[in-house]
């Protein structure tokens, strides 16, 4: 039986396959159009490979760490003859580039299953409509109906602290060690520099934090960044604040940290953890028409559109926010409006993110900076963990529930969870927030007992306004 080709489906290709890239092949593979992705890395791209799903790796291990290490106020005995833990770096590095390595071949199996092809390659535009790939096979000209780029960022380097993948790193580097740093400076307060610093803290590093604002994790609600510097403090971590990095260099045994007021740090490694650039230069967007910001991101509007037609783009080279389910919700977003299914605009204020930190801080919608500001009109409510019975039972002291409702309707419109698997807790305020839930449909919704989420109930409880 001879196959037929449907010449009318459209020919979509995608230049990046992390999870702006992969996320939309599936949902325009099972849209009916012709899908081809192009990824030079592996699939998952640095999310899967380099940055989230090794980080979050490492951060388990180290919570383990942390866990043991409470274990004695909750009873837990070691008899005389066991040896102290500590966390073997070879290993739990090997693991995690395993894992990550494994979940990148489950993204290419299962694209290669839904019939999406998939081109290992370098890819450039060759104007609006079509892509030269060039792989080790030579180069192809990919032809396409339309384009979504998503080729995601790398790390930002200063040029006076060039990462050598041995003593100073970046944080795709970092997994080059393999054994515990005697003391790791980490530079940047932001949410990568927090979270690698609190990870190898627990892990048993001597760590310098170095922060070039007034306090840890500046972009982030106020009280949850107070939390976490007081954690840090008393677990022994060093947090230099306003104090700006000018420059890094290695000497024979560790490295020398040169701070803008001429102070100088020494240590035995070095994390950078200053932002990221993103992956645009030299692949032919201005020659198609893709307008770009000053900082090097592709300029996109609510529907993932760039100003060239039919080119849509996902992911950290647009600069919305770096954040692995944002770039898959842009992507899918592209998709949608591309080939006329249903479709909304991406809204920021329904973004529910996590830093893994520990304790671990997720936030969602409208921040209480957005109320002191006047952009928004709420109430704010918020409650500590150290009432909460099953925190106590968990030896967990650190840490609160804030919501935000709207100032007279009572609608969520924000919240914050500090926590231990603040990631987890997020959801329901989240899924109040978008789909614009009562603070009473909250507190009337049955919760266990005992529960760290009978913390947001009752705080849903106190917006309530009496009639």
């Amino acid at each position: 039986m001879t196959s037929q080709i449907d010449f009318s489906a459209p020919r979509l290709v995608i230049l990046g396959g992390g999870p702006g890239g992969y996320e939309a092949a599936m949902v325009a593979n099972s849209l009916g159009a012709k899908v081809t992705i192009i990824e030079r890395q592996g699939l998952g791209g640095s999310a899967v490979l380099t940055d989230v799903v090794p980080s979050k790796t490492l951060i388990a291990t180290a919570d383990a760490m942390r866990r043991v290490a409470s274990a004695h106020d909750l009873g837990v005995r070691f008899d005389e003859h066991s040896k102290a833990a500590y966390a073997d770096l070879r290993t739990v590095n090997d693991r995690l580039l395993k894992l990550a390595e494994s979940q990148s071949a489950d993204i290419h199996h299962g694209l290669e299953r839904a019939g999406v092809r998939v081109i290992l390659g370098e890819g450039k535009l060759s104007g609006p409509n079509a892509i030269v790939v060039t792989t080790d096979a030579g180069t192809e000209t990919v032809e396409a109906d339309a384009i979504l780029l998503a080729t995601g960022a790398t790390p930002r380097e200063l040029p006076t602290a060039k990462p050598d993948g041995e003593r100073i790193f970046n944080w795709a580097q970092v997994y080059n060690l393999t054994e515990i740093p005697e003391h790791l400076i980490v530079v940047g307060s932001g949410v990568t520099g927090a979270e690698f610093a609190s990870a190898y803290r627990m892990l048993g590093t001597r760590v310098t934090l170095v922060s070039s604002r007034d306090r840890v994790l500046p972009g982030e609600d106020a009280d949850a960044a107070a939390v976490l510097e007081d954690v840090f403090a008393r677990s022994g971590m060093t947090v230099l604040s306003k104090s700006r990095a000018a420059g890094v260099e290695r000497t024979d045994d560790g490295v020398l940290v040169t701070l803008a007021d001429g102070r100088v740090v020494e240590g035995s490694h070095c994390l950078l953890a200053v932002g990221g650039v993103p992956n645009t230069a030299g692949i032919g967007l201005e020659e198609a028409g893709v307008a770009l910001a000053e900082s090097g991101h592709i300029k996109v509007d609510g529907v993932s559109r760039t100003t060239a037609p039919n080119i849509y783009a996902a992911g950290d080279c647009t600069g919305v926010l770096a954040l692995a389910s944002v770039a898959a919700m842009q992507g899918r977003i592209a998709v949608a409006h591309l080939l006329g299914d249903y479709v909304k605009p991406l809204k920021l204020t329904q973004v529910a993110s996590n830093i893994f930190t520990s304790p671990e801080i997720a936030t969602v919608g409208v921040t209480e900076e957005d109320v002191a500001s006047g952009r928004y009109q709420g109430d704010i409510i918020k409650l500590s963990l150290n009432t909460n019975p099953r925190a106590k039972m968990m030896n967990v002291s650190d840490g609160f529930v804030k919501i935000i409702a709207r100032r007279g309707s009572g609608t969520v419109i924000g919240g914050v969870v500090v926590a231990p698997r603040a990631s987890e807790l997020i959801f329901p305020i989240a899924l109040a927030v978008t789909q614009k839930l009562h603070v009473d449909d909250v507190a009337n919704t049955f919760t266990v007992y005992p529960s760290l989420t009978g913390s947001i109930s009752e705080a849903a409880r106190r917006l309530h306004v009496h009639l």
